[in-house]
């Protein structure tokens, strides 16, 4: 015997507005790169935006990952046909030029482009490496026994740290700041020539 299968009676939801929804479904997303949004056509799809401008829209079709069950009977296949290699099973990929080449040139150019150095130290960190430098100085075995040396950090670990903070323009200028020790508006090029210097260096 056949069990009839039970429809639920459709109820129309007042709650939900069709007309937002819909609006929402077609629309293709707020792009925040300059250099894609000035070449983005909002009347395509985001799959043929990209296509166009030669970016991917899912990296797992472009860089396909290796099937370990198709490498092996591709092997057997190869073993008992005495050496003959079948590419039948095989995809053809057809390469497209993008209409719109350039846009993957700038993003290169702007990959490629220095950038600003934006690495801060926690306010926690900073208190810890300001108190050592005043009393301590640069004496780094000293700060190795120092009571508040809580994680027990070597004295190479606690060089890297006040290495680090010096490297920082920003929060060292402020330390010094506070000490009287910078001044000038040639103190802090210096100061910067230093933390360059010192960022580089290892």
């Amino acid at each position: 015997m056949k069990v009839k299968k039970q429809h639920r009676k459709k109820k129309y939801l007042h709650k939900l507005n069709r007309k937002r929804m819909n609006k929402k479904g077609r629309n293709t997303g707020t792009v925040p790169c300059p250099i894609i949004k000035e070449a983005w056509d909002h009347k395509k799809s985001s799959y043929k935006n990209l296509a166009d401008m030669g970016l991917a829209n899912d990296p797992n079709k472009v860089i396909k990952i290796p099937n370990f069950k198709q490498q092996k009977l591709k092997e057997a296949k190869v073993i008992v046909g005495k050496g003959e290699i079948d590419n039948s099973d095989e995809e053809e990929i057809v390469t497209q030029v993008p209409i719109k080449k350039e846009v993957v040139e700038k993003l290169e150019k702007d990959a490629r482009a220095p950038r600003e150095r934006r690495f801060m130290l926690p306010k926690g960190q900073v208190e810890f490496i300001t108190y050592l430098m005043d009393k301590y100085g640069h004496d780094y075995k000293a700060m190795e026994k120092d009571r508040k040396n809580y994680y027990q950090e070597t004295w190479k670990q606690l060089r890297a740290k006040i290495k680090t903070f010096m490297s920082i323009p920003k929060q060292y200028s402020e330390y010094l700041s506070a000490k009287g020790q910078l001044n000038t508006e040639d103190d802090e090029e210096e100061l910067k020539k230093q933390a360059k210097a010192l960022a580089m260096d290892d």
